[in-house]
Parts: C-alpha cells; sequence; structure tokens
C-alpha cells in the first residue's frame, strides 16, 4: 500500500478517483472519539474543509436524507447533536437516553432509532418533534442498527447477548431474537431486504441472516496470512446498491474485506489504517471510506478497483463517518 506522501502524488495525477469530477464533491463527516469533534473532509480534494468540536466522545453519525442536518451521537454526554451542514453549527439535541453509541434514520427520514449500551434500549424519536416515541428493551450493550429498506424492520445487534433482535417498526415490539456469534457490531440489510448481515467482532465472523426465515443462512469467515485469527475482527459492513459486494471493516487487521455477496467469498483484502471501524459510501458509490481509529485517518478506496487511493489525517481515534447526499 503506499504510503501518504505516495498517496497524494496518486490524487495529483489520477485528479482523484475516488470522485469522477468536481461535480461530484461530496463531504465526509467524520467522527473523532477522542478529541470531541467532527472532521469534514472534501471527498474530491481530500482536503480538511473543517474541524467542528462537539459533545463528549462522539461515535454514531449520520445525516438527513435531505443533507441539511447530521445526527451525532455524543455518547458521554447521554445526548444526540444536531449539526447543520451549510453553518456547521449545533442546532438543537435530540434525547436519545443514556450512552447513545449507534443510530439508523427511517427510509422516510422521520424516525430515528438509537441503541442505548448502559440501559439496554432501543429509543425511537421522532425527528420533527424530537419526542421519544418508545423505548424498547434488548439484550444487554446494544450496539448495531440496521433497518430494511421497506422500513417495517429494525434490527438492533446486542453485544453481551450475542443476539440480533428483530424489531417491529409499527409495533415496536421484538418479533425474532438471532444468535449469532461473540460481540456483535453491526448490522446492514441487503439493499433488496432479503438477508441481514451482522458483524461478530470476537468471533471473527459475519452472520448472514435470511429475512424471511429469520435463521443463520451463511457464516462468512476471514483469514489473512501473517496474522492472528484473533486480530481479525469484523465491525462495520456496508453493502453496495446493486447488492453485489459487501465492504467489512476488519479492525486491527487494518484491511477492508470485499465479500462476493452471491457466493459469500472473500474476493479481496484491502490494506488501509490502523484499527478499522466503520465504513461509509459516497452516493455515487465510486469510493467507500474506513475510518481508521488508531492511525488517526480515514481511507478513501476506489469501489470499481477495490484499491486504496488516499488517505487523510483526521482528529483523534475517528470512529464513524457518513457522506452527504449532495
Amino acid at each position: 500500500m503506499p504510503n501518504r506522501t505516495t498517496f497524494a502524488a496518486i490524487t495529483l495525477v489520477a485528479g482523484m478517483t475516488c470522485a469522477a469530477s468536481g461535480a461530484d464533491a461530496f463531504m465526509a463527516y467524520v467522527s473523532n472519539e477522542k478529541d470531541n469533534s467532527v472532521t469534514v473532509v472534501d471527498t474530491v480534494t481530500g482536503a480538511v474543509v473543517k474541524t467542528l468540536p462537539v459533545g463528549q466522545r462522539p461515535r454514531g453519525i449520520t445525516i438527513s436524507h435531505d443533507g441539511k442536518f447530521i445526527y451525532l451521537c455524543a455518547s458521554d454526554d447521554d445526548t444526540i447533536e444536531v449539526i447543520d451542514t451549510e453553518t456547521h453549527e449545533i442546532v438543537g439535541q435530540l434525547p436519545s437516553g443514556p450512552d447513545p453509541e449507534l443510530f439508523v434514520l427511517s427510509p422516510d427520514g422521520k424516525t430515528l432509532y438509537v441503541a442505548n449500551e448502559d440501559d439496554n434500549l432501543v429509543t425511537v424519536i421522532d425527528i420533527e418533534s424530537r419526542d421519544v416515541l418508545a423505548e424498547i428493551p434488548v439484550g444487554v450493550e446494544p450496539e448495531g442498527m440496521g433497518i430494511s429498506p421497506d422500513g417495517k424492520t429494525m434490527v438492533n445487534t446486542s453485544e453481551t447477548t450475542n443476539m440480533a433482535h428483530f424489531i417491529d417498526t409499527d409495533s415496536h415490539e421484538i418479533t425474532d431474537n438471532v444468535l449469532v456469534d461473540s460481540r456483535p457490531r453491526f448490522a446492514e440489510f441487503k439493499p433488496d431486504g432479503s438477508e441481514v448481515w451482522v458483524s461478530a467482532e470476537i468471533g471473527g465472523t459475519v452472520s448472514v441472516i435470511d429475512n424471511d426465515s429469520r435463521e443463520v443462512k451463511h457464516k462468512i469467515t476471514f483469514e489473512i496470512a501473517g496474522l492472528r485469527s484473533e486480530a481479525i475482527q469484523p465491525v462495520g459492513v456496508r453493502i453496495t446498491a446493486d447488492g453485489k459486494k459487501a465492504y467489512v471493516a476488519l479492525g486491527p487487521a487494518n484491511r477492508v474485506a470485499v465479500v462476493d455477496t452471491a457466493t459469500y467469498k472473500v474476493e479481496k483484502y484491502v490494506l488501509v489504517g490502523q484499527r478499522v471501524w466503520q465504513l461509509a459510501f459516497t452516493p455515487d458509490q465510486k469510493t467507500i471510506i474506513s475510518t481508521n481509529g488508531v492511525s488517526n485517518d480515514i481511507t478513501f478506496i476506489d469501489v470499481a478497483t477495490d484499491e486504496p487511493v488516499q488517505s487523510v489525517t483526521v482528529g483523534s481515534m475517528p470512529w464513524g463517518v457518513v457522506v452527504s447526499p449532495k
């Protein structure tokens, strides 16, 4: 993998392969867990546009579907901050419950589902009214949050219970509990809603759950020459819009696995920064960005070639990342 100096040269020569043109200038927002900031990065130039001071221990981060607001889990402040993407100012808060870690926004953009790690609840928040609609008891240490494309089913993963909880978004009731491997951290639906992919950090696997039967239909494992199995710890998962490829962040393995979703075979391991946590696509699906917690940077990966294109230094211990929709 090229070093950062080489990356800079690639950026100049290749004209930022990670984005097609200036017309495709999306902004990436990176939550930095240790220095209580969000770094704003231009995905075309790779330049850091701004660093925003935020609440304590920022982790989960997402954006409204119209791109106007960032929602950020300020975990140690027990709140969700709302940031205006034009002014970069905090313009409000949402009542998250204790220790919000990750969340997912409903397809219609009206509801936020929040994992509260300390009290074993999923909090359901109405975005417009800023009211708590429900608190759903789940397993111990909830973290991963995924929602079906039709918005009817939400999945929470509980790290200590080792389960994926399927929750009906109308009734706010758990309909199914699926046992997965140790310390599940993330849940991602395929775009057609047929499967949910759940990463297990300590188990070292990704469980592929059939959304109809609610049974594990396949377990994806990872092997990297020269690395002990315990160093391969799947966390963030993202699947391309066409449903053909999945990307899995492998924690201290410092790699992102590229998986064929039809065969469940690992096609490639992409070397990125140290301790890769989360992933986000640019809206044009040409680039996927990884947050590398220990090396304090993010890496841009070209989706067409599955090669790293550029790394950009951000804040201390980058955790989450989201990219503006326009």
